[in-house]
């Protein structure tokens, strides 16, 4: 049940700055915003909308945004210092589970879905595939490695990869600059209807219930205003919660289409947001408190990842995790509005390549744990 009573002595509102980039997944922030949930725990949020993952990455670490929408991948590596200076980050809350995608141009869309190879395609056209993600150590990029890797293709040396923001991927399938990309919705809803691709993959068809963006500010953030910190994680789980009832889809997506947040019409929000054949599992922000935790886990997930594409050979990635996910900070902030603790510490996925993560035998402290509405 959805507390309501502010719980900050100072009943003063704590204005608070967050990143986001306009993605289908950034959800939880506008329904905080609308329905008031900010201003319910204490803080007045100001949503930021930024251009590029690059330029949400910079401006958190620069202290212009004081937390953000974050690609998961993304929080794992300013925690590692890739691509840019080694910032201590605090990651929060897991705000969604699936919701990604891969397409390709509408030819080569058929191509594949009629059976020849992604080798084949590009043996035939007599060049490397020309495909986009969104941020290097991204989510997107991952999702896309991992599904080149899994059908043959090294992703650094058979394909050719660029760094391009979601919103102007259109424009660069329509002037044949790609063959394809990976990103979030609804940018593949939006190219799909304007004819310049086609939705081949959903990302929890790589990896079943994937974690993908979090609530992410700086660990000196988190450790000097521990308070600020729990009140941001009760104000988006609630919003998470309210996003995964669906009678309350189409009033999200209505909020998601203004100017200041997608600028997009809100049937092709929900265009794959609800069901999709090609969905291996629906996009997710609470189910039943599984998707929230900040798991370790995870984290070591895109660590592992890291390496094994040369993007890292550092050491102590389990400490790294560890340090990384505040579950500390989550459990309190969850007991607070109502979350009741259940031990999911066993969960697995099978991915694409018949990989189960987290692996048999894997040593991690038990995180947050699933963790469902108390009644």
């Amino acid at each position: 049940m959805m507390r309501t009573d502010i719980r900050f002595e100072d009943k003063r509102l704590a204005r608070v700055r967050v990143g986001f980039l306009p993605l289908t997944d950034c959800a939880p922030l506008a329904v905080a915003c609308h329905l008031g949930l900010d201003r319910l725990n204490g803080l007045l949020l100001e949503p930021v909308r930024q251009p590029s993952w690059s330029a949400l990455r910079d401006r958190l670490q620069a202290g212009q945004l004081e937390a953000a929408h974050a690609l998961y991948g993304m929080a794992c590596g300013m925690q590692l210092g890739l691509g840019g200076p080694q910032c201590d980050m605090a990651l929060l809350l897991t705000l969604n589970r699936n919701g990604q995608g891969i397409s390709l141009s509408p030819a080569l869309a058929d191509a594949w879905k009629s059976g020849e190879s992604l080798a084949g395609i590009a043996h035939r056209l007599g060049r490397p595939l020309r495909l986009a993600h969104t941020f290097p150590t991204g989510t997107h990029a991952m999702w896309l490695y991992y599904w080149l890797a899994a059908q043959g293709l090294h992703p650094l040396r058979d394909v050719r990869c660029v760094v391009i923001p979601p919103p102007q991927m259109g424009a660069a399938m329509r002037e044949r600059v790609l063959d394809g990309f990976c990103a979030g919705e609804p940018w593949h809803a939006v190219n799909e209807e304007q004819g310049c691709s086609r939705l081949v993959a959903d990302s929890a068809s790589i990896w079943p219930d994937h974690p993908e963006k979090a609530l992410l500010c700086r660990g000196e953030l988190a450790e000097r205003q521990p308070q600020l910190a729990g009140a941001l994680i009760e104000t988006l789980l609630l919003a998470c919660h309210w996003l995964d009832q669906a009678e309350n889809q189409e009033q999200a997506a209505a909020w998601l289409a203004g100017e200041d947040w997608l600028g997009v019409p809100a049937r092709l929000i929900l265009r794959h947001w609800q069901a999709h054949p090609l969905q291996a599992a629906p996009l997710r922000f609470f189910d039943d408190g599984r998707v929230n935790p900040p798991r370790p886990a995870d984290a070591l997930w895109f660590a592992r990842q890291f390496r094994r594409w040369g993007l890292w050979q550092g050491d102590g990635e389990v400490e790294i995790a560890q340090a990384l996910c505040r579950t500390d900070l989550y459990r309190q902030a969850a007991e607070r509005c109502g979350v009741a603790e259940l031990d999911g510490h066993g969960y697995a996925s099978r991915l694409m390549d018949g990989q189960t993560w987290p692996p048999a035998g894997l040593a991690m402290p038990k995180s947050g744990a699933n963790s469902a509405f108390a009644h």
